[in-house]
């Protein structure tokens, strides 16, 4: 093997894993198939945050712009742990993201670590 072939082949590998791990991020706007409401969820100081960005009902258009969470801390692979607001009741709660694959996002907000509710957003 030659030296330029040998960093063709090293070149391609790298953007091959920059892709895998690229995929493996949350980033990009997501919406819940519940409510049609489209969130935003970028990196924020090397946290997850999302923000709401669209909404299908405009009787929840005052909730545009509302940053649902903010600071999440990875705590996996492919999931992040911090507060999650619930705009509906203006509650806080212990919320997990997990990305389930590339269009499937799980959202899910506990009380006291026991009683959970979640949904997969979709991309």
């Amino acid at each position: 093997m030659t030296i330029k072939s040998a960093l063709v082949t090293f070149a391609l590998a790298s953007f091959a894993v920059a892709g895998v791990a690229n995929a493996a991020e949350p980033y990009g706007t997501w919406t819940r198939p519940s409510t049609g409401t489209q969130v935003s969820f970028y990196n924020c100081g090397g946290k997850l945050c999302g923000k709401i960005v669209a909404v299908k009902d405009q009787a929840r258009k005052n909730t545009v712009g509302t940053v649902i969470m903010k600071g999440a801390a990875k705590s996996g692979d492919s999931t992040w742990k911090g507060d999650l607001l619930d705009v509906e009741s203006g509650k806080t709660y212990s919320g997990v993201v997990t990305l389930e694959s590339a269009s499937a996002l799980n959202l899910k907000g506990c009380v006291a670590a026991v009683f959970c509710k979640g949904e997969t957003w979709v991309k």
